[in-house]
């Protein structure tokens, strides 16, 4: 039972954290709520810092979840620059790591997101390797571009996902020359295939990306601290004036696994283990947001979801859960991008190995088609490109099970409604 002298702690600043901050009191909690976060800038939104706030087309503020007084207006105990080092599951205290406070939870939901994979190579000390997961380091990224636009410099990016492809595209639209070196045959291999992760290699060679794809950098090489070239295993050497390292993220579970809860292996992209109510192996912890490995039901697996529909809805459905709503958290993955004048919209999980087939309806050459990667006949993730308002359709089709004439799939006159 939630009663007014009850007191939740959320730790970790992100979306995941503001919504269902925002939740808890849009549900009526009248209790104390507490929000935790280790930056200094009050809680964002991460997509714009590799797409409209990295290109300058969006203004800082707009990336903002809350207006700077709403916080206070909703009796929001925002603690900004602040970390949590110990969870003390007896007591139900966290332990405030710069001054030792300890704080008083009756629930506690953990957002803590992840971190950007580290190139673990000789030169990754020099002044100009960059990652990019937080505000600061758009900003830092964002002034790099220009520079290198108009110096005609060079970025090698190592990795070829959302983020690295994303960056590419930003940086050649500044004008700086990009080579991408990816482990993997194609980008995004992991997550499209290699049959959409072509089309998106030649988008960029169509605006001047360098690709080096089944290598892996060893090297960066630099002078007086700055850096020169980028070397890979295959004894290449690349000019480099900065390198982005878009390795992918790992969850932040060291909080949760110092608490001794149940951590999902890596088979599973790793995170907290959760339930069908995002609530951890502590029926008085929840997880939400990048760190929360989830079930889903419809896929028979267990995932762990980095993109921004997951944060958006799974705080506010840990903060319902918290609240004693019976509430099952069965969100499809969802994520979008947009690069160049291609946008896309992905639903569903289709791995390489899980599928039999793609299934194309549209015209890939003109970049305006819908693929689905089909199992036994059976929709298992959709992909709209530059087509839209078609969201709905294919996660409705993917949920069905139902089995589909692949023939009437590809055919952009027959309704997707119509096919589950």
């Amino acid at each position: 039972m939630v009663d007014a002298d009850q007191t939740f702690v959320i730790v970790g600043g992100g979306l995941a954290g503001a919504k269902a901050a925002e939740t808890l009191r849009s549900e009526g909690f009248t209790g104390r709520v507490i929000l935790i976060c280790d930056e200094r800038d009050r809680p964002y939104e991460r997509p714009p810092l590799s797409k409209g706030y990295l290109l300058g087309k969006e203004e800082r503020d707009s990336v903002f979840v809350h207006e700077p007084a709403w916080y206070a207006q909703n009796d929001v105990e925002l603690h900004l620059g602040q970390t949590v080092d110990a969870i003390d599951r007896a007591a139900k205290t966290v332990r405030f790591g710069d001054d030792g406070t300890l704080v008083h939870y009756d629930k506690l939901l953990l957002a803590t997101g992840a971190e950007p994979r580290r190139l673990d190579i000789p030169g990754t000390d020099l002044a100009g390797v960059h990652h990019l997961r937080r505000i600061a380091h758009a900003e830092r990224l964002k002034g790099v571009l220009a520079a290198l636009g108009r110096d005609n410099g060079h970025l090698v990016i190592a990795g070829a996902g959302w983020i690295g492809l994303e960056v590419a595209a930003a940086a050649r639209q500044y004008g700086a020359e990009v080579t991408v070196v990816q482990t993997a045959p194609t980008p995004l291999y992991g997550v499209l295939g290699p049959e959409l992760g072509n089309l998106f290699a030649e988008l960029h060679r169509e605006h001047g990306v360098r690709f080096h794809f089944g290598v892996r950098l060893t090297e960066i090489v630099g002078q007086d601290g700055m850096v020169l070239a980028a070397r890979t295993d295959d004894g290449e050497e690349h000019p480099a004036h900065d390198v982005l390292a878009a390795i992918g993220a790992a969850p932040r579970t060291a909080l949760a696994e110092s608490a001794g809860l149940e951590i999902a292996d890596r088979a599973h992209g790793g995170g907290i283990v959760v339930d069908e109510r995002l609530r951890t192996s502590d029926p008085d912890i929840y997880a939400a947001g990048d760190v929360a490995s989830y079930p889903l039901a419809l896929f028979g697996t267990r995932l762990r979801v980095e993109h921004w529909a997951n944060a958006l809805n799974g705080g506010p459905a840990a903060a319902r859960a918290m609240l004693g709503r019976d509430e099952v958290y069965d969100r499809m993955p969802y994520f979008f991008s947009d690069q160049y004048d291609l946008g896309m919209e992905y639903s569903g999980w289709a791995p390489p190995g899980s599928y039999d087939q793609v299934v194309i309806r549209g015209d890939a050459g003109k970049r305006e088609f819908i693929a689905f990667w089909v199992k036994e006949g059976r929709v298992l993730a959709g992909m709209n490109v530059n087509v839209w308002d078609v969201t709905g359709p294919i996660q409705q089709l993917i949920r069905s099970g139902a089995r589909v004439d692949t023939e009437r799939l590809a055919d952009p006159h027959v309704a997707l409604d119509g096919l589950a």
